[in-house]
């Protein structure tokens, strides 16, 4: 270890690290060129054999000429995504209308309710209770 100096430790970690973030960025590149929709099949062609010969001036290339509509696409598959959570969610907790079991739990809380504002007598409230969960 007294032949390799702290510094050339820092260094070597250094290009590790970015080599590491070319990497990633690397992957990120070719799957956004397979992600859009904006490019013909010739042009994605052409980019990834940009991004594959030229390794480092190809990923450069694409995020400087690129990374606006890169980014574009990122917000708008991390807003459909959220929206589809979303909408699961809604559907497992059953907040919808009809015949799922979240119309029951809403119709329960609508006879609680009733019962205490006075409309529903206790006799009344059971008797709708077991009605519908029945």
């Amino acid at each position: 270890m007294d032949d390799y100096p702290l510094l050339n430790l820092f260094w070597t970690m250094m290009w590790f690290f970015l080599w590491m973030m070319w990497l990633f960025l690397l992957f990120k590149v070719i799957g956004d060129i397979f992600r859009s929709h904006d490019l013909s099949g010739w042009a994605k062609a052409g980019w990834l054999i940009v991004a594959l010969v030229l390794p480092y001036l190809g990923v450069l290339l694409y995020v400087i000429f690129r990374g606006k509509s890169m980014g574009e696409r990122d917000l708008k598959q991390a807003e459909a995504q959220q929206a589809a959570f979303k909408e699961y969610v809604r559907d497992a907790a059953g907040s919808g209308s009809g015949g799922t079991p979240g119309s029951s739990v809403d119709e329960l809380t609508k006879l609680a309710d009733l019962k205490e504002k006075g409309v529903l007598s206790d006799a009344e409230f059971q008797q709708a209770k077991e009605k519908l969960l029945a």
